[in-house]
């Protein structure tokens, strides 16, 4: 379907931040894993979390949900899979990546597969990086991508991986190794991209009883071959199991980035509620772009406050922590005046898409001047009017829709947006930003 601007009333008002999907992903998993059961409120219902859910069902938990929370009573740390039928993840990257490794929690077998999407994204380092710890896992397709493969059994031990690729192979290793046979001790070098969503990881799986020691050293002998002045991260999973209990989930500042955005383009004042100030989520960062980029930011214990004229100037980036940024910052980017340098996300090209590339060239198509590199892009300010494509990317469909406040925009395949942000046209909607679909 087209997504398209259907009208454009006064820009702003106060709307709520959709719970964060991150910290849901992580929610379901572990209470699922946790003995006893928890209340999960406030968590994102979109057809990646939805996956989540699937899959700790299929694999044992029993999940309920209710008009105030989603009830999830654990397995308290084994899996149970009575099927031997594959479990269908659809496109969330995020599911197959955290389920790899907790999989091998399970008494059986467990086959994780998806769409044509999922079955692109690279999966060999994290299944290498389980070897090591008695994990077993084949690819199907011999691609080291899914149709995944995990056998049952996870003595736990040592092993490294690099953590410049996605920070959820590193996650997921943490999540399933308290629940291991020995405990586990992971080595991340030479470089740490996307650390703050890790953190997010450590987070709560504090909030339901596991802890974790973590430091890090300038060099260490697990290093395959000698890394001269390499930075080596350090975490220490001891044996031990979650526990059950009563968790909120926050609003997300991924997807509040596009309300924020709309403020910061179109200028207007706006209240963006449900975002709490001392988050461990690293596309937090949105706010500090913004105010570089010429927008008024207050930030509030639980809410931010966002005002703008209208006038973005463009800015220097390192998004290495915050990846998911990438393509609103690249359309604020392009809105903006003079030339902005967007560095430090090589790993955004294995996401949903290639989204360097896609970002690139769909913002082409609407007469922006750029230069693609491999770890980002420059863009000049300046765009006209046009169609785009989304590619089937989430992130894009939601984020090219802000260019649609100034120029005639439309985006094929334009409906993904369910994926992480559900409510999206009816939120925009509530800041006077009309979203319509329609059939191509």
């Amino acid at each position: 379907m087209i997504l398209k601007v259907k009208n454009i009333s006064k820009i702003g008002g106060v709307v709520k931040a959709p719970p964060s999907k991150s910290y849901s992903h992580r929610a379901v998993i572990l209470a699922s894993l946790a003995g006893g059961t928890s209340k999960l409120y406030d968590i994102l219902y979109s057809e990646d979390t939805l996956a989540s859910i699937r899959v700790c069902e299929a694999l044992g938990a029993e999940i309920n949900r209710t008009d105030e929370y989603l009830e999830v009573a654990g397995t308290g740390g084994k899996f149970h899979n009575s099927s031997a039928e594959p479990i269908d993840l659809a496109n969330s990257g995020t599911t197959l990546r955290l389920m790899t490794s907790a999989a091998a929690l399970s008494d059986n077998e467990v086959i994780l597969t998806g769409d044509d999407s999922l079955k692109t994204r690279p999966m060999g380092l994290l299944m290498d990086a389980l070897l090591p710890l008695g994990v077993e896992t084949e690819s199907l397709n011999g691609n080291g991508m899914a149709p995944i493969s995990i056998k049952p059994g996870y003595a736990g031990g040592e092993t490294n991986i690099m953590g410049n690729v996605s920070s959820q192979f590193i996650s997921s290793i943490l999540i399933s190794a308290p629940l291991s046979e020995n405990g586990v001790t992971l080595y991340v070098f030479p470089e740490f991209k996307s650390k703050p969503y890790v953190d997010m990881t450590l987070d709560i799986m504090r909030k339901f009883g596991v802890k974790v020691s973590n430091g890090y050293y300038l060099k260490h002998d697990v290093c395959d071959k000698e890394v001269q002045g390499c930075r080596i991260d350090e975490f220490i999973v001891d044996k031990q199991g979650y526990v059950s209990c009563d968790y909120t989930v926050e609003g997300d500042y991924s997807s509040a980035s596009y309300l924020l955005g709309l403020i910061a383009v179109n200028g207007g004042k706006a209240k963006i509620k449900n975002l709490f100030k001392d988050s461990k989520q690293g596309d937090k960062y949105i706010l500090d772009i913004l105010e570089k980029m010429g927008v008024t930011i207050v930030r509030g214990q639980d809410y931010v406050e966002i005002e703008s004229d209208g006038n973005l100037k463009a800015i220097d980036v390192d998004l290495s922590n915050a990846p998911d940024l990438l393509i609103t910052v690249a359309v604020l980017a392009a809105m903006a005046e003079g030339t902005t340098n967007i560095t430090g996300v090589a790993h955004a090209r294995v996401k949903e898409t290639d989204r360097i590339d896609t970002t690139c060239r769909e913002l082409e198509k609407l007469g922006c001047k750029l230069v693609e590199r491999q770890d980002g892009m420059s863009i000049t300010g300046g765009v006209t009017s046009g169609v785009v494509d989304s590619h089937a990317d989430h992130r894009l469909a939601m984020a090219f829709s802000l260019i649609g406040l100034k120029h005639d925009i439309k985006i094929t395949n334009g409906d993904v947006f369910d994926v992480s942000f559900p409510d999206f046209i009816e939120s925009m909607s509530e800041l006077g930003f009309e979203l319509e679909l329609e059939n191509e």
